[in-house]
């Protein structure tokens, strides 16, 4: 049987340059990795965030940057309403503004500048998991 080892995003954009200064200010994250083609767009960046970790690309001949919807990225944070407003001050479009949900959460979904659709949540005490 094969063991699955690591799953991360893979987000392509186009102005990945920009798109990795949005990540990292909004999560407060670092880039840990940075490859560039000869043409100098980069081909793969990993952005760490505490514990999380995802990659962006330039878009290219092989890899489009979205044109909407599709993938809900969710990014379960200490501080939702925290990190809603560093994304919207970088740019961020909010979709549902962040609030407390009937289903144990306060959560809500943003767009970032890039096309890629973000709901950040924390699950409320009473429905916290160890």
């Amino acid at each position: 049987m094969t063991n699955f080892l690591e799953l991360y995003p893979r987000l392509v954009v186009e102005g990945a340059e920009a798109a990795l200064d949005f990540y990292t200010a909004a999560f407060d994250g670092e880039v840990s990795e940075r490859y560039t083609g000869p043409d100098g767009r980069i081909v793969h960046a990993m952005v760490v965030a505490g514990p999380v970790r995802f990659a962006v690309k330039d878009a290219d001949q092989y890899d489009a940057a979205p044109t909407g919807g599709g993938v809900i990225i969710a990014l379960y944070v200490s501080d939702p309403d925290e990190v809603a407003a560093r994304m919207e001050a970088g740019g961020a479009t909010v979709v549902f503004p962040v609030a407390d949900q009937p289903y144990g959460e306060r959560a809500g979904r943003l767009a970032d500048p890039f096309g890629h659709l973000w709901m950040l949540a924390a699950r409320t005490p009473a429905h916290a998991t160890s």
